[in-house]
């Protein structure tokens, strides 16, 4: 049965606040007569353009290209956040049912001959258009997106990239479904007796998860990370971390319906193909050849100069760690589980200090302030809670603005691991900034995986928790203070290794002692974090850094290397990725953080060839933060002025390396990434 606009909520006005849907009247089967209809209107809209007689201008082609899929907007956008957030069966099915359909879509608009040769013709006559800056921009953009999605190819090779897309498309939204199965399939029930070293709040937390589990009484473990690093660092048991490591580590090869390795291996096959039927030699090559490293070699270089480094670094840490096992009277070697928990000792013994004594001033609430604050201070924002209705419980809404009062924003936040939302912490939009029509203010979304403490308790952050909610808050910013007219251009549509640049920067405010001193308050007393402990706390900030960058670079490499290869032979994924560790001489001790199977960032997200982002972003992230120090003043003014002018607000609207520039008045050098990981004095 088809339904209209008056029955399907999707399809009818927004009227709620803040133009949000009404998502208490939203069902499951009203998404894919929605997406048929929106999929109907769009296509037409792209027929309109593509056929006209009038000759090719800006306005006819460009602009109406921009102004069209606003239907298709709106649907995708609330469907992908439930699918992200709170999804369920009859969701997910909707999602593979989509999927495939959204591929076909999007090779239609991008394989239309006639169209692109309006844009072409377009592109040719650029200099004599009369175009504005951004205008200029949005045009060398579309020319950009329709050449490298193959638009300029003979029709053979077209249809076969068209077939690769949608098998792509599919392929990836079975991985993530694949991994969040795995996720919520695992739960290890303890009883009061297995809990040796876990701190209340990990005994509340897990006490919490297991009622929600059905296990009233019991503690469970889950394989969310917070779960999980919380009981790999605190449990005595060594027995029960190798069963919560292994778990842990091995979403997405258990075997049966959810083993993800021979989709790894279609995937990785289908996109060398498709980047050789658009000449380059490998899809890592395709994939950077529109990025800011531009080639693999390039994004190699750094993690190459990071890798050397940290491993030597590593080495140190688990020589310390293995005295620490002897020094007890243990007979044992340092194994991959056993590393959180005697770091989180030899930190204790070191510096006095542990997370236990840390945690209880990191209340998700004071962060959440803390990191309004901080935007306050930069950008003269304020927040306001929002009273509107969500698609969940847990989540809840802010109204932004700016100092005349006018609205900027509705930000919304998504804290607590469920079993409906995947792992993972990430931001999104239910709308985004634009100009074009009308001045159009953003909806923008933190998801993060935080336990969710018992009813009555506040929940509280590690400090990697508490950076994690500064890091997607900076994607946020980058979102809600969006300034541009086209929505192409618009927020975080900037290439990956830049995008990371105003989450990671973010991070560095939440270390400013001004800030900790005011917000780490005591979850019982609300007494300030001692000083003596905050100081103990910023001292041992690169404490552990050779594990973190090993546990990082190694996903890096082990991605550019499985998307660099030539070979079309099968795939043999357990091999390939012990080989490609092998090459690096992997410690044996340390776990890449993402291993192929469950590596969604890889293949069922956007950063296939692209994980060396976080990194190449860290170099220009701390060599930003230096230009806040230079002026001894964190919140200096000025330099947060062009930041926001420059990077948080400017979208698309120029090449990376010349936003950077115009923010800092040069490109970096990678010395101030090894600084501030505590890297430049090892030997590499």
């Amino acid at each position: 049965m088809t339904q209209n606009a008056s029955q399907n909520p999707l399809l009818a006005d927004w009227t709620a606040a803040f133009g949000l849907p009404d998502f208490a009247t939203i069902r499951p089967e009203h998404f894919r007569p929605a997406f048929d209809r929106a999929l109907a209107a769009h296509s037409a809209e792209i027929d309109a353009i593509a056929g006209q007689s009038a000759a090719p201008t800006f306005e006819n082609t460009i602009e109406a290209l921009e102004k069209s899929g606003r239907d298709l907007d709106k649907v995708s956008n609330v469907f992908f956040v439930l699918a992200g957030a709170d999804t369920s069966d009859a969701l997910e099915e909707v999602e593979r049912d989509i999927s495939p359909l959204l591929a076909r879509h999007s090779n239609a608009l991008y394989l239309n001959s006639p169209l692109f040769k309006r844009i072409a013709d377009l592109y040719a006559r650029r200099a004599t258009l009369g175009l504005s800056p951004e205008q200029a921009r949005v045009l060398d953009r579309y020319n950009t997106r329709f050449v490298r999605a193959g638009a300029g190819l003979e029709k053979p090779a077209q249809d076969r990239l068209a077939t690769i897309n949608e098998q792509l498309a599919t392929l990836g939204t079975q991985f993530g479904q694949n991994v969040l199965a795995d996720e919520k399939a695992y739960a290890l029930i303890l009883e009061e007796g297995d809990l040796a070293g876990l701190p209340d709040f990990a005994r509340d937390n897990a006490r919490a998860a297991a009622q929600e589990r059905g296990h009233k009484g019991k503690y469970a473990i889950t394989l969310a990370r917070s779960s999980c690093e919380s009981f790999l660092q605190f449990s005595s048991r060594r027995d029960l971390r190798e069963k919560v490591f292994q778990a842990w580590i091995s979403r997405g090869e258990n075997g049966g319906a959810t083993d993800n390795r021979k989709l790894i291996a279609e995937m990785v096959a289908l996109r060398g193909e498709r980047a050789r039927l658009l000449g380059f030699a490998t899809f890592a090559d395709y994939r950077l050849d529109d990025q800011m490293a531009k080639t693999p070699a390039a994004a190699r270089q750094l993690l190459n100069e990071v890798w050397g480094r940290a491993r030597a670094k590593a080495l140190a840490e688990r020589d310390a760690l293995q005295e620490m096992i002897a020094s007890e009277g243990g007979n044992f070697a340092l194994a991959p589980h056993d590393w959180r928990y005697y770091a989180e000792r030899l930190r204790k013994a070191r510096y006095d200090l542990d997370e236990a004594e840390i945690k209880p001033y990191f209340q998700l609430d004071k962060m959440i302030e803390a990191a309004f604050e901080t935007a306050t201070r930069l950008f003269g924002l304020t927040f306001s809670p929002a009273n509107v209705p969500l698609y969940h419980p847990d989540a809840r809404a802010w109204d932004v603005k700016d100092q005349s009062g006018a609205h900027v924003a509705l930000f919304i936040g998504d804290y607590f691991t469920r079993s409906s939302k995947h792992s993972g912490a990430w931001m999104t939009s239910l709308r985004d900034q634009e100009k074009l029509i009308g001045d159009t203010r953003p909806i923008v979304l933190n998801v993060c995986n935080f336990s969710k403490p018992a009813a009555g308790e506040p929940a509280l952050l590690s400090f990697d928790d508490a950076r994690t909610l500064f890091h997607e808050f900076g994607h946020g910013l980058h979102g809600m203070l969006s300034d541009v007219t086209y929505p192409l251009l618009s927020g975080t549509s900037v290439p990956s290794d830049f995008v990371e640049l105003p989450s990671q920067l973010y991070e560095h405010w939440l270390e400013v002692p001004e800030i900790l001193q005011k917000y780490a308050r005591h979850a019982r007393t609300n007494e300030p974090m001692p000083k003596a402990l905050l100081d103990r706390l910023l001292e041992t900030r690169n404490y552990g850094q050779g594990f973190a960058t090993v546990e990082f670079t190694s996903s890096a490499l082990v991605d550019l290397d499985i998307h660099a290869r030539k070979d079309t032979a099968p795939l043999d994924v357990d091999a390939f990725e012990r080989q490609s560790l092998d090459r690096i001489h992997m410690p044996a001790e340390i776990v890449m953080r993402h291993r192929l199977p469950h590596f969604g960032h890889l293949f069922a997200g956007g950063y296939a060839a692209g994980y060396y982002s976080y990194m190449w972003s860290e170099v220009l992230d701390a060599d930003a933060f230096e230009a806040f120090e230079e002026t001894g003043n964190a919140f200096d003014p000025a330099t947060a002025q062009r930041l926001r002018d420059f990077i948080y607000s400017a979208g698309n609207l120029r090449d990376p390396a010349e936003a950077y520039k115009a923010f800092r008045g040069r490109l970096p050098a990678v010395d101030a990434l090894l600084k501030k990981r505590g890297l430049n004095d090892v030997a590499a």
